[in-house]
């Protein structure tokens, strides 16, 4: 199953296969047509999703909870409490769960209707998150569907599927690696991957920052 780039929280992954292209094109010189969407708008949101939102803001809420207890405790219990005070919020976010990985129980998160997503947090789903395959078999055999993605997780860490909805979201905050006593909320920051946030990967080791 194809998969993108853990190790890129950037990386332009979003984009639809070609056939999928080509249907959403012809579905929005429809809906333009019959005037019930404006192009320039839905470009503007779509800008916005991608290029100031991506994962930057999940990846500081991870990093502000590996460094700051107080505040660990209040996303995971509060999330929309401490998700709207930092403007973290809004459409595709309205209620958002946050699922707190441990060296027993690894989570993974999946759309089994759609591919409903934090937008506010994560941007625009990946087009894997999207695909049907994942959709169906992260459910059935999660375990597998990880190791696909070269991600192999322990036989004694379960893992637990999230089926995200309309209603709820969910963020997984991952562990945090080990090597980064010391560093700042920025550099954490930036070994949140996008996929550690789905439960698909893990942040960057801080020995391949460099790489």
């Amino acid at each position: 199953m194809p998969h993108d780039n853990h190790n890129s929280p950037n990386d332009e992954s979003s984009d639809l296969p070609d056939e999928m292209t080509l249907r959403v094109k012809s579905l929005e010189t429809i809906l333009t047509k019959k005037g019930l969407i404006d192009p320039k708008t839905l470009d503007e949101i779509i800008d916005f999703y991608s290029n100031k939102v991506g994962p930057k803001n999940g990846a500081y809420v991870v990093a502000k909870s590996w460094t700051d207890d107080k505040f660990r405790t209040q996303i995971l219990k509060d999330p929309d409490k401490v998700l709207k005070e930092l403007g973290f919020f809004g459409r595709q976010g309205e209620h958002v769960v946050v699922l707190e990985n441990t060296t027993e129980v690894h989570n993974l998160v999946v759309c089994t209707l759609c591919s409903c997503y934090p937008w506010p947090l994560l941007g625009l789903p990946p087009s894997w998150y999207k695909s049907d395959e994942y959709r169906s078999r992260s459910v059935r055999e999660p375990r597998e569907v990880l190791r696909e993605f070269g991600f192999n997780i322990p036989d004694e860490q379960n893992i637990k599927v999230w089926d995200s909805t309309a209603e709820v979201r969910y963020l997984v905050l991952p562990m945090r690696p080990e090597g980064t006593d010391g560093m700042s909320l920025e550099e954490l920051s930036s070994l949140v991957t996008r996929d550690s946030m789905i439960g698909a990967g893990n942040p960057i080791s801080p020995r391949r920052t460099d790489e």
